[in-house]
């Protein structure tokens, strides 16, 4: 298999491509794309190196050349899993909506494929024009899959989503042709984007204050964060159950994985200024997210208000601006994606088996009757909630520790976070399990089809949990470069050793004794 990135990166779109010629095979097509591109991203991972700290699978090729603007792509510990799980999702939404006849399958799961193929750029992107381009791109698909083959009021949802996130994105878009160009003047160079020239030649403080703002904006709101999550709501109520896996399991990560490739690299003295914000944000969203999460009894809005709580963690990993703390903050990415797309899943047969009712009060009383279905939702609820030995646990708890090394109250008061989540995700697994039954519940276990897709989804929640390491291996490198701009700023870690040295200074001698 040749290792070339654009390869992956183009096969979902190209086999989308296919599914318009001939809609008759569009799912199948789709099926087939996002499966190759699976065995593209497990290679990348067996074949990765995790000693070198360096971008590897490198393409660099100029692209608009007046503008400075390069195709790059490349895969570090940063972005490893991201990809994996990108695709590992993907595919298993990809097979979950063959479930179902969809009116023009073929304009469908076309704009699938374009939304993978435009999360895989964002994530693979080292260029920030680049990365811009990528990341407002993956709006487009979104719009549709939602205004086309949502919900009942799948208007307003499409028109929040669009007005919350086009502000982002238009906020992100001045911010990065400021940085490209405020740079090359400081410089006197020429205009480039490349993410690791401007990581070498920072911005004065005050420059970087309103960009990093800029960028923020953008960020959390795709994420989304607390109060920039208003379009969440109707967004997650509307969406069809195979989107919205994708877009609340992949797409927020890609906004927390923007802050540690962008903000914190380039931005090291905003990050800095900006912390105690951004970790008070973060703690809100945690807070927020959760007790919204156990008031609500609307299936769908707990897993969204859970996916905005675990957000908060993220997020307040990323700011610890520790290397512990990222760490766990890019474990975490990883494990809340592989949670939260099989507990829709889930949520969607459970729906299906009480006449179509996604509030929790209409479900129960078939736990002791669908014993495989029960008990993968006990691993995904358990995984939920960081029990300890579950895929969460590790992730979360590198997250507190590097906060209680940064932002001691801050991080005393997210302890409650995970409290709060073993009352939602037990609240939801009793609820949809053990209670008493509905009016409409009808009793039966998983069906073959659709075990093929959450058994695999759980077995690797399983398998991360057993072997965290596999992923803070291979990101441990990569992660400590990122943070350590900003770290070495907060006083978070020490200062680089003197050029041409390779040792850092020795500190001052002590003062003789009496």
């Amino acid at each position: 298999m040749t290792l070339h990135l654009s390869i992956m990166l183009w096969l979902p779109l190209a086999f989308g491509v296919l599914g318009l010629l001939a809609p008759r095979w569009a799912g199948r097509a789709a099926v087939l794309g996002t499966l190759l591109t699976l065995a593209y991203a497990i290679t990348y991972v067996v074949d990765f190196d995790a000693a070198e700290g360096a971008l590897q699978y490198v393409t660099d090729e100029t692209w608009i050349a007046e503008l400075g603007i390069s195709y790059k792509l490349g895969i570090d510990g940063l972005n490893l899993f991201l990809v994996l799980l990108a695709a590992i999702l993907w595919f298993a939404s990809t097979l979950w909506a063959l479930r179902q006849e969809w009116e023009r399958p073929g304009l469908f799961y076309f704009h699938m494929a374009l939304a993978q193929t435009s999360v895989l750029g964002a994530l693979l992107a080292q260029d920030l024009a680049l990365f811009v381009v990528f990341f407002d791109l993956m709006l487009v698909p979104f719009f549709f899959l939602t205004g086309q083959w949502g919900g009942a009021d799948r208007v307003r949802a499409t028109t929040t989503l669009v007005i919350y996130t086009l502000v982002g994105s238009l906020l992100m878009l001045t911010a990065a042709i400021a940085t490209g160009v405020l740079t090359a003047q400081r410089t006197g160079d020429e205009l480039t984007f490349d993410l690791e020239a401007l990581a070498a030649a920072p911005l004065a403080e005050g420059t970087q204050a309103w960009i990093f703002l800029f960028f923020a904006a953008a960020f959390l709101v795709k994420m989304p964060a607390f109060p920039l999550h208003g379009w969440m709501p109707d967004g997650y109520r509307n969406m069809p159950i195979p989107v919205l896996a994708v877009f609340s399991g992949v797409l927020s990560k890609v906004a927390a994985y923007g802050f540690l490739r962008v903000c914190l690299p380039v931005f090291p003295d905003a990050s800095e200024q900006f912390q105690t914000l951004l970790l008070l944000i973060a703690l809100a969203s945690i807070l927020y997210g959760s007790a919204m999460a156990f008031t609500t009894t609307q299936t769908r809005l707990i897993l969204g208000y859970s996916s905005v709580a675990q957000l908060g963690f993220i997020t307040l990993g990323i700011f610890a601006l520790n290397e512990r703390g990222a760490q766990g903050a890019v474990l975490q990415a990883f494990n809340h994606g592989l949670v939260v797309a099989p507990a829709f899943f889930i949520v969607a047969l459970v729906a299906a088996r009480a006449g179509g009712s996604e509030d929790l009060r209409d479900m129960g009383g078939i736990g002791m009757r669908a014993p495989l279905l029960a008990t993968l939702f006990l691993i995904v609820a358990f995984a939920t909630l960081a029990m300890p030995g579950s895929s969460n646990f590790a992730g979360e708890f590198l997250i507190l520790l590097g906060v209680f090394d940064t932002k001691v109250v801050i991080a005393i008061v997210a302890f409650s976070g995970v409290v709060l989540a073993s009352v939602y995700a037990l609240r939801l697994f009793i609820g949809a399990m053990h209670n008493r039954a509905g009016p409409q519940v009808l009793s039966a276990e998983i069906a073959t089809r659709d075990a093929l897709v959450l058994v695999p989804l759980v077995l690797a929640i399983v398998a991360l949990a057993l072997y965290p390491q596999l992923a803070l291996t291979r990101s441990e490198e990569t992660v400590g470069e990122k943070v350590r701009p900003a770290a070495v700023i907060a006083g978070q870690a020490p200062a680089p050793a003197p050029l041409g040295t390779g040792y850092a200074p020795l500190p001052p001698p002590e003062a003789p004794g009496p």
